[in-house]
């Protein structure tokens, strides 16, 4: 979908805060609130916009820890994979998950409490997934940026 002026401001906008008012949004893009909320309404329709969340601090909440694992499955084929994800997508930890091209088959991020977490983890979940062969681990030291809104 082609985006107008408009609508590229109207989601830049909601991306930094989408408990903005119809008002006031449509105030900062000079609009009146009834254009504005049509155009509010087909970004949603047209799947733009899939949901509106609050953003919760990790830290706050006792995930300190953030780990990427690269993982190697034993097998590429589309079983392997599929159950693979199925597993992945029932674990709470993982809030990631990519598939890649070349050595890593893989990628998963995570929020953790602490190191003895990711232990764990690993243990008690990641390698009894019989199809996982290999995972290589690596913890961030700090944070340097995390943005949650897409470039427009």
């Amino acid at each position: 979908m082609k985006l107008d002026p408009v609508q590229r401001r109207i989601l830049a906008l909601l991306q930094k805060d989408s408990t903005i008012s119809t008002q006031n949004l449509a105030e900062k893009v000079g609009l009146s609130s009834s254009p504005c909320w049509r155009r509010v309404r087909e970004l949603e329709e047209a799947g733009l916009i899939r949901g509106y969340v609050a953003l919760l601090d990790r830290r706050k909440l006792g995930l300190e820890t953030c780990v990427w694992v690269r993982v190697k499955l034993k097998k590429h084929s589309a079983d392997v994979l599929d159950r693979f994800e199925q597993a992945v997508k029932g674990c709470d930890e993982v809030v990631e998950c990519y598939e890649l091209l070349g050595e890593t088959d893989c990628l998963l991020k995570l929020y953790l409490p602490n190191l003895e977490a990711l232990s764990s983890f690993m243990h008690n979940f990641l390698l009894k997934i019989p199809e996982v062969d290999v995972t290589n681990s690596s913890v961030a030291l700090r944070e340097i940026k995390n943005e949650t809104a897409l470039p427009l």
